[in-house]
């Protein structure tokens, strides 16, 4: 009984550490990068261009930073655009690719976000969309 109440207590104080805690209390939201990121890429053959289009949900971690990440959406969506377009037909093509994409537009992201406001306010992004013709 003695060990039961102690393992009992022992779970109760590790569930109740401050990082859990913090965690548990984390009220993200999602904003949209509205509309959809439409742009050219250069596919192989130089002559002919490719398009990319992209649905990007921003993951804020504080509901609060939304009006921020709202206010500098202007630069959210050129960042997107130009990350986009640099890319090769074959980035754009495959799924690894596409991931290093999410990551590269994620970073920049991030970084324009800091610059901007001094915190972090962008954790993740997501492409909920993601359609490619030509190349």
């Amino acid at each position: 009984m003695c060990k039961g109440m102690a393992l009992l207590t022992l779970a109760i104080g590790l569930l109740t550490t401050p990082e859990l805690v913090h965690a548990q209390q984390r009220n993200y939201a999602y904003v949209a990068l509205e509309p959809d990121i439409v742009t050219n890429y250069a596919g192989d053959n130089s002559k002919k261009l490719g398009y990319v289009r992209v649905t990007i949900e921003m993951m804020v971690a504080d509901p609060a930073k939304i009006i921020d990440v709202e206010h500098h959406m202007p630069l959210l969506r050129a960042t997107a655009i130009e990350v986009l377009g640099a890319q090769p037909e074959d980035k754009i093509r495959s799924l690894t690719g596409r991931e290093d994409i999410r990551r590269i537009v994620l970073q920049r992201f991030k970084d324009i976000m800091k610059r901007e406001t001094g915190e972090n306010v962008i954790e993740n992004i997501i492409f909920t969309k993601y359609l490619r013709q030509g190349g």
